[in-house]
C-alpha cells in the first residue's frame, strides 16, 4: 500500500564521470545505450515499472562548478537522492564523504540517499572488497544514507534496483521506524504500532488469539492466514522471545518483535501497510482525513468537546488512575498516551496550564481541562489524541462548534461551555499572580515580567450546579500592539479583563489605555467584547483619587465598577466566577468610546428616520389608495 503519493522525483548526483547519465539512461530503456549526451533531460519511469505503482521521474545532474546554482536548486526538489561513485575509481569514493553528503547537510536536503557503486564491471578485482566493508563507516557517519548497491550499466547488472530501492525509500522511509544506531524501533512506531495492537485485541486478554490475528492479517493485506502459517509466525516469535507468545497468543512484546523483524530483513512496505491501514501518515501520526474537523467556521466560533467525549474521557481518568487517589502521576499520564506520538501536554502552552496536586498529579477537573484547552486552539490535535488513547465512535461526535458570538450577541445568550478571556495590564499589575491564584499556586513576592502568552485553565462551579471551563490568556503587555494588529485578534475572545496595581496611578492610567485600545478595536472589526477591570493589590494602600478615577473610567466606557481583589491575603472577590457570569451575557459591558457611541446614535437616528420615512409612505399609499376608491364610489353614483 502506498502513501498516497502520485510521483516522485529523484535527483541523481556525483562527480564527473561516475556514469550518472548512462545509469538513467539504462534504466529508461534495460538497453546500454551507445551514445548518451552530458545531461539528459527529465526521465520518467512510469507507474507500472515498479510494483508500487507510482511513477518515478529521474533528474541528471551536472557536477560543474557553474552548475552548482541548478544542482541546489534541484536537490531541494528531490524526494530521493541517488549519489553515485565509480568503482573503478577510489577518489570519487572518498569524495562521497568529503564532500557530497556534508553538501546534502548543507543545502538541507532532508530525504533518504542511495549510495550507488556504478561501473562495477570495471571494477579492479586485484583489490577485492565488499560493498558492506566499503560503505559500513560512511553509513555510521551519514545516518540520511537508507542502502547502498553497485550496479554495472555496460552488463545490465541490477540497474533497475538502483531506482526501485529509492522509490521504496521514499514510499516506505526506515527512518521514521526504526534506529540503526541503536537496532531497535522508534517510540513513535512503537507507541502505534501498540494501539494496533489493542484495538486488534478484541477480547482484551493482552494477546491476539489465532482469529484475531487472521483478522488482523486481512485487514492489512485482504488475505488470510492459513492455520500452519500461523503456527509458523508464532514459532519464529517464540524461538526468538520466548516472552512473545503465551497460552493465550502473540503478546504484544511479540508483536512489536516480529515488526522490528520485518524491518531487519528489508521488509519495511510490511509494517508500512499495517501503519497506513490504521490511518498513519509518513510521520506516524493520524492523516487528516482521520479527522472530523469542520474546516469553515467564523472567527468567532469555537471548538469544543461533546458530552459524549467528556464521559469517554472521565472513563479514562479512572481507568488510568490505578491507585485510584483521584490525581494521575506522571506516569500514569505517560502510560495513557503511551499509545500517542508524543504526550501533548508536555509543551506550552499546555504545560503547568492546569491545576497540579501537591504531589504533581493532575485531577480529573484539570483532566477535563487541559482537554478542553486543547480543543480550544488545536481541535484537530484534541481529536487526534482522543483517538489515539481509544476513542472509537464517530470522530464528529467528539467535538462541536458553538453558535457565532455575533449572533449570541443578538440572542442575549450563549450556549458556550467553554469560554476564553484575554487577561491585559501593565507590567507589574498582578495578571500572572491571577493566572496562578486561578490554579490554586501560592502567592509569591518575587515578580518576573511575561514576555510571552501564558494560559491557565480551570472549571468554574456556577450557581445551580452547572460547570462552566474558563481559559485565561495572559497578553504581554509589549504584545498588545502585534495583538490587535490582526482584524479578527478579539474574535476567539468571550471576555477581556484589565488588570492594575490598585495601590499605582501609572498602573490604572496604562490600563486604561490598553482598555481604550481594545474598545477601539472592537468597534472597527465589529468583534466588540464584554470587559471588566480588576483592581489587584487591594491589600496596598490606594492612592487618593483611586475610587473616583476608576469609576470615570467604568462610566466613560459604560462598563461596571472595578473588582477588587487580593491575591495575597487569598481575598478573590469571586472573580472567576464573575468572568464567567460576563462572558455569559456578551451583549452587556461592552466597552463604548466616545467615536464608537457617536457612530452609534448616529446609525440609530439614520434607522429611525429611515422607520419614519417608511412609515410616511406607508401611510400615505394607504392614503391615497382610501382617496382613489372614495372617488370611484362618487363617479359612479352620479
Amino acid at each position: 500500500m502506498a502513501s498516497g503519493r502520485t510521483s516522485i522525483r529523484v535527483v541523481v548526483v556525483g562527480d564527473r564521470g561516475t556514469g550518472k547519465s548512462s545509469l538513467i539512461a539504462t534504466a529508461a530503456y534495460e538497453s546500454f545505450p551507445e551514445y548518451i549526451p552530458p545531461v539528459l533531460p527529465p526521465t520518467r519511469l512510469p507507474s507500472d515499472f515498479y510494483p508500487d505503482g507510482v511513477p518515478v521521474t529521474i533528474i541528471d545532474t551536472s557536477s560543474s562548478l557553474e552548475s552548482r546554482g541548478k544542482l541546489a536548486e534541484e536537490l531541494k526538489r528531490a524526494d530521493a537522492v541517488v549519489l553515485t561513485y565509480a568503482c573503478d575509481q577510489l577518489a570519487t569514493l572518498d569524495h562521497l564523504s568529503t564532500f557530497w553528503l556534508h553538501e546534502l547537510r548543507r543545502l538541507e536536503v532532508n530525504v533518504p540517499v542511495i549510495v550507488v557503486g556504478c561501473k562495477l564491471d570495471l571494477r579492479d578485482e586485484g583489490h577485492p572488497m565488499s560493498l558492506e566493508q566499503v560503505m559500513s563507516p560512511i553509513m555510521r557517519q551519514f545516518r540520511e544514507i537508507e542502502t547502498c548497491i553497485e550496479c554495472s550499466a555496460a552488463n545490465l547488472v541490477q540497474v533497475p534496483e538502483v531506482f526501485y530501492y529509492a522509490q521504496k525509500a521514499v514510499l516506505h522511509p526506515t527512518a521514521p521506524l526504526f534506529d540503526q544506531e541503536s537496532q531497535a524501533l522508534k517510540p513513535r512506531c512503537v507507541k502505534a504500532l501498540k494501539r494496533i495492537f489493542i484495538l486488534c485485541d478484541h477480547d482484551m486478554d493482552g494477546a491476539l488469539n489465532d482469529t484475531e490475528l487472521n483478522e488482523f492479517q486481512v485487514k492489512c493485506f485482504n488475505t488470510p492466514l492459513q492455520p500452519a502459517e500461523i503456527v509458523g509466525v508464532k514459532r519464529v516469535v517464540q524461538e526468538q522471545l520466548p516472552e512473545g507468545v503465551n497460552e493465550l497468543g502473540l503478546t504484544l512484546t511479540g508483536f512489536l518483535f516480529l515488526h522490528a523483524l520485518f524491518i531487519e530483513k528489508g521488509r519495511l512496505e510490511t509494517t508500512w501497510t499495517v501503519l497506513r491501514k490504521f490511518g498513519y501518515d509518513d510521520e506516524i501520526k493520524l492523516r487528516r482525513d482521520q479527522l472530523s474537523v469542520p474546516s469553515k467556521r467564523a472567527p468567532d466560533q469555537s471548538v469544543e468537546l461533546t458530552s459524549e467525549a467528556v464521559e469517554f474521557l472521565k472513563g479514562v481518568f479512572s481507568l488510568f488512575d490505578t491507585d485510584k487517589d483521584g490525581a494521575l502521576r506522571r506516569s500514569e499520564l505517560e502510560d495513557l498516551f503511551s499509545t500517542a506520538p508524543v504526550s501533548p501536554w508536555d509543551e506550552a502552552p499546555y504545560k503547568d496550564a492546569a491545576e497540579r496536586t501537591a504531589l504533581g498529579g493532575i485531577s480529573l477537573n484539570g483532566f477535563l481541562s487541559e482537554w478542553a484547552l486543547m480543543t480550544l486552539l488545536d481541535p484537530a490535535q484534541s481529536l487526534a489524541n482522543l483517538i489515539y488513547i481509544g476513542y472509537n465512535s464517530d470522530p464528529a461526535s467528539a467535538i462541536r462548534v458553538t453558535r457565532r458570538r455575533s449572533f449570541d450577541r443578538k440572542k442575549q445568550q450563549t450556549d458556550r461551555n467553554v469560554f476564553q478571556c484575554f487577561v491585559f495590564g501593565p507590567k507589574n499589575a498582578g495578571k500572572s499572580t491571577l493566572l496562578k491564584s486561578f490554579l490554586g499556586r501560592s502567592f509569591s513576592d518575587n515578580y518576573a515580567s511575561t514576555t510571552e502568552h501564558h494560559y491557565a485553565v480551570n472549571i468554574v462551579d456556577q450557581l445551580g450546579g452547572t460547570k462552566k471551563t474558563l481559559v485565561l490568556r495572559e497578553i504581554p503587555e509589549d504584545g498588545v500592539k502585534k495583538l490587535l494588529s490582526n482584524k479578527e485578534s478579539l474574535a476567539a475572545c468571550d471576555v477581556a479583563v484589565f488588570v492594575y496595581d490598585s495601590s499605582d496611578a501609572y498602573s490604572l492610567k496604562r490600563a486604561s489605555e490598553l482598555l481604550m485600545e481594545v474598545a477601539r478595536h472592537g468597534e472597527e472589526s465589529g468583534f466588540g467584547v464584554p470587559s471588566l477591570l480588576i483592581a489587584a493589590k487591594d491589600d496596598l494602600n490606594s492612592y487618593q483619587m483611586a475610587i473616583k478615577d476608576s469609576a470615570k473610567i467604568s462610566q466613560d466606557f459604560g462598563i461596571d465598577g472595578p473588582i477588587h481583589l487580593s491575591v495575597k491575603e487569598r481575598d478573590l472577590n469571586n472573580v472567576f466566577s464573575r468572568i464567567i457570569n460576563a462572558a455569559r451575557h456578551p451583549h452587556l459591558s461592552v466597552p463604548e468610546t466616545e467615536i464608537g457611541r457617536t457612530k452609534k446614535h448616529y446609525r440609530q437616528l439614520v434607522n429611525r428616520s429611515f422607520m419614519l420615512v417608511s412609515v410616511g409612505a406607508a401611510v400615505a399609499v394607504v392614503g391615497l389608495t382610501a382617496y382613489r376608491a372614495y372617488a370611484t364610489r362618487k363617479n359612479a353614483s352620479k
